[in-house]
């Protein structure tokens, strides 16, 4: 089994310098300074554009090839399968109105109470637009997405069953081979927002069955860009929204907007090549596993963690509450401790939480980069703020600033 040297890790990090403990994996990873450096290489390189017969366009060419080849490799299909855009919520508006030239009033969209709503606003409006119905998949009380309500909703009617490969918001995991094979009995496409899953798991959308599947590379240490897997048959059904002379091949590119933005795709290659030279997804994994284990086992007792108990079936993903203790007011005092978890309402999981009704809470995000030695310290400073503030002693203009939020 691949070991990661944490020590050779955090070197490569400028970010990772200092004290401060970053716990905020799932709003954006911290990037290597050898990821920032590709991407001013390619600024100073090969600024310009594709199609010219001379050594920068030459060198365009070169990396947008490069970058579909990795990109496959990292989801397990072909390159030309690819498509990269400003963002997966971009992508995600963008290709579901692409598919909707194919829909009719009265079809159905599934979508789950675990989603982000960037996989649940764009079928809302479209929705609006075209007469669609939208449902949501419920999950158990263990937030596991609840299957048997899946083939519960599935007609004849449905077109899209729409659903996150790991919540961004408690981080279960959802089967996604299982939904796929659900949703292709059905005669439906399989619409997977993996932007979660991604940083933590290896993928092969081939294997599962995906139709579409989306993802973020900041949250796996790369630039702020948007990717997308398309298979191909189901690409080549669609006609895309596009200016006129841009070329229908490789497939994935036809729904490309505009001049892509090179820099990223090269910070994307760095991306790519750091996290093999660490040992992969095998080293992350079980690294980030002892993490969590470290985390779950040190947790104050007053703290309620919403969701699974322990580290199977979920990415390091944790949200947490202290009874009677602001969630806003432990963000901003852990901030000042040097730690950097968020407080947020919904964390854009609108459906679960409605279900679970956490009101506000922290979100404790793990990356491979933390140390066991961040996770005993953020757990000590987390035991202390909620001891002091349920025995009367956070400060008092914090306290009453607290509660009104």
């Amino acid at each position: 089994m691949a070991q990661l040297d944490i020590a050779e890790v955090r070197s490569r990090f400028s970010a990772l310098g200092d004290d401060f403990v970053y716990l905020d994996a799932p709003g954006g990873t911290q990037t290597p300074d050898e990821i920032s450096a590709a991407m001013a290489r390619v600024n100073q390189e090969a600024s310009g554009n594709l199609g010219a017969p001379y050594g920068t366009s030459h060198r365009i060419e070169s990396l947008v090839e490069q970058a579909r080849d990795a990109t496959a490799g990292f989801l397990g299909c072909d390159p030309d399968e690819i498509i990269f855009g400003a963002n997966m919520t971009s992508l995600n508006f963008t290709l579901s109105r692409t598919l909707a030239r194919n829909l009719s009033a009265g079809d159905e969209i599934l979508v789950t109470r675990l989603d982000h709503d960037a996989n649940v606003a764009p079928w809302l409006d479209l929705a609006d637009d075209l007469g669609l119905t939208v449902k949501h998949v419920d999950v158990h009380d263990d937030t596991t997405l609840d299957l048997a309500d899946l083939r519960g909703k599935l007609t004849a009617r449905t077109k899209v069953v729409a659903f996150p490969w790991a919540a961004n918001s408690v981080g279960t995991i959802v089967d996604a081979s299982a939904v796929c094979e659900l949703a292709h009995e059905a005669g439906a496409l399989a619409w997977i927002d993996a932007v979660q899953y991604a940083p933590h798991e290896p993928m092969d959308v081939t294997a599962i069955g995906a139709d579409v599947l989306l993802c973020s590379a900041y949250k796996f240490c790369g630039p702020h860009l948007g990717i997308c897997y398309g298979r191909r048959s189901l690409l080549e059904s669609w006609r895309p929204y596009k200016a006129r002379p841009v070329p229908m091949q490789p497939v994935g590119h036809r729904f490309e907007t505009g001049t892509m933005p090179y820099e990223l795709l090269g910070a994307l290659v760095a991306s790519y090549d750091y996290l093999d030279s660490i040992g992969g997804f095998d080293a992350v994994r079980d690294w980030e596993r002892q993490l969590a284990e470290r985390l779950l086992a040190g947790l104050p007792p007053a703290i309620r963690l919403y969701g699974l108990r322990g580290t199977a079936g979920r990415v390091p993903t944790f949200l947490v509450n202290a009874p009677g203790v602001p969630s806003s007011w432990l963000s901003e005092e852990l901030a000042g401790r040097g730690f950097g978890v968020w407080s947020h309402d919904s964390y854009y999981a609108l459906g679960l939480h409605e279900r679970i009704g956490w009101g506000e809470a922290l979100r404790i995000g793990l990356a491979h980069y933390n140390t066991l030695d961040e996770i005993d310290r953020f757990n000590q400073a987390l035991a202390e703020l909620v001891a002091g503030y349920q025995n009367g002693h956070a400060p008092a203009a914090d306290a009453a600033a607290a509660g009104h939020r």
